[in-house]
């Protein structure tokens, strides 16, 4: 199977353990308050780390692609990459940045706060990607433009070009976001300008939904932000709208649409257009199979260890799917699969199994949420 390329946002993840009893983080973060945690977690995050080891740990070709400082974190990201067996020769080590990095604070039964450092991210460039990194490749996976300031700069045109060459090369693309602290300057940034730039050049494309609302309507992705901290579904979007959302991303140039729901599972709708899914590289679908479909899909029951990187789990059990030739149905299911399995412990990626571990247990009875909302198809 040739390799995936997976590039993008990479960092050092720092996880307390909290205690089971917190309510909220309210009750936790309170000013002057001493909050006795258990020992904590290190494991890489962000997208290459999140969504590349994941493949890795399904048991496909992986090459990771991104930058790292010169000092202690950077080097426990590569030591961390190594002892999974994930090649290390794609990591940049710049001696002028430092590494990024992320304290994650996710007690059970409460949504999450991130405390990020950017850092390395911010640096990073089409110039990071070595031309022996596509050769003989299939599909390349950029995650985290937001988090990265060279890639949202300038409208977008750094990421523009690096996907144009990639194109060029042959490999289908494919595009995760991540949602940006609304103050800063990628927060103010005009993400939907940036977005009909890049979509064009994205085969497949597969944000949150709270980060694509967010971007394309900032009122009301901030509302809907809210909504979903008080636990109601979709933020209070309708079906409806989650579909707009979809047909909007699509009519902007991608041509395959894979929206992360959170608990709720993800949604996925492709345009109508043959030829666009003909031009959609090595590991393009068959246009046939994929053309003008929709379909959702819930998450399996599980017990949740930590939900930390589920999301690009989730997009790692959709790409090796895609790649494999499996139809969107089977995609969309193999996706909240990995998914699920990430979230059983507290790291992003310790969970998964072996893709053939995955598919038995998936073909044994393993459950499914009742879905809180009704899309017209289930898969």
């Amino acid at each position: 199977m040739k390799p995936i390329v997976v590039c993008g946002h990479v960092c050092l993840d720092i996880i307390p353990a909290f205690p089971k009893i917190a309510s909220s983080l309210d009750t936790l973060l309170v000013p002057g308050k001493l909050v006795e945690v258990g020992p904590a977690v290190i494991a890489t995050g962000g997208a290459v780390a999140n969504t590349g080891l994941a493949l890795h740990r399904l048991g496909l070709p992986v090459r990771p692609v991104a930058k790292v400082g010169d000092d202690a974190f950077g080097r426990t990201v590569l030591e961390i990459f190594r002892n999974a067996g994930a090649p290390t020769d794609g990591l940049v080590v710049d001696s002028a940045a430092s590494t990024s990095y992320t304290v994650v604070l996710s007690p059970v039964g409460c949504d999450r706060i991130f405390l990020h450092c950017p850092s390395a991210n911010d640096l990073f460039g089409a110039d990071d990607v070595r031309a022996g990194a596509l050769a003989g490749a299939s599909l390349f996976h950029f995650g985290y433009p937001p988090l990265m300031k060279r890639m949202y700069a300038d409208g977008g045109s750094e990421l523009e070009a690096l996907l144009r060459r990639v194109k060029a090369a042959g490999l289908t693309t494919s595009l995760d976001l991540a949602l940006p602290d609304p103050q800063s300057v990628a927060g103010r940034s005009d993400w939907e300008r940036i977005l009909r730039r890049l979509l064009p050049q994205v085969d497949v494309f597969v944000p949150s939904l709270d980060e694509l609302v967010f971007m394309l309507d900032r009122p009301r992705g901030e509302a809907m932000r809210l909504q979903s901290a008080q636990g109601v579904p979709l933020g209070g979007l309708s079906v409806a709208e989650v579909r707009q959302v979809a047909d909007h991303a699509i009519g902007m140039g991608a041509a395959i649409v894979m929206i992360k729901l959170g608990i709720e599972g993800i949604y996925f709708q492709t345009t109508p257009d043959h030829a666009r899914l003909r031009a959609c590289g090595a590991a393009g679908p068959d246009s046939q199979v994929w053309c003008d479909v929709s379909g959702y899909a819930t998450c399996f029951e599980v017990e949740v260890a930590g939900t930390t990187g589920a999301g690009d789990c989730t997009i790692a059990g959709f790409l090796a799917a895609l790649v494999q030739g499996l139809p969107p149905d089977e995609a969309a299911r193999m996706a909240v699969a990995t998914g699920a399995a990430s979230v059983e412990k507290q790291d992003a990626t310790s969970g998964i199994p072996p893709w053939e571990t995955l598919v038995t247990r998936m073909a044994s009875g393993w459950k499914r949420r009742k879905p809180r909302v009704t899309f017209p198809r289930l898969v």
